[in-house]
């Protein structure tokens, strides 16, 4: 079955980075483009990135385009988020996302 593993959250102050990294497995991970997604406390899903299937290609939501960096690792069947110059906005839980099947998430706070 689709098994998508986030990690790499945490707390970081504004200014700060942090990269987050989706392991996959269950499906062939070359094959599909992969998204990040992120929820917001009290809001709805707002997509973030998208990669293509070789990383040719890559887009971002304005909210953090010039800050945020998707890549993808096909032989170890993983994508990674580089988050720099964080703000107390970019407060989420992030989900790592292909078609209808989703991680739990790993929860970013950026705070002072």
């Amino acid at each position: 079955q689709v098994q998508l593993v986030e990690s790499g959250g945490g707390l970081v102050q504004p200014g700060g980075s942090l990269r987050l990294s989706c392991a996959a497995s269950g499906f062939t991970f070359s094959s599909s483009g992969m998204s990040w997604v992120r929820q917001a406390p009290g809001k709805g899903l707002e997509w973030v990135s998208f990669i293509d299937t070789i990383g040719d290609r890559s887009s971002y939501a304005d909210s953090v385009k010039g800050r945020f960096t998707i890549s993808r690792d096909n032989a170890k069947n993983t994508v990674a988020l580089q988050m720099n110059s964080l703000k107390p906005e970019d407060t989420a839980v992030y989900y790592c996302n292909i078609l209808q099947y989703w991680g739990k998430g790993t929860p970013v706070n950026v705070s002072s």
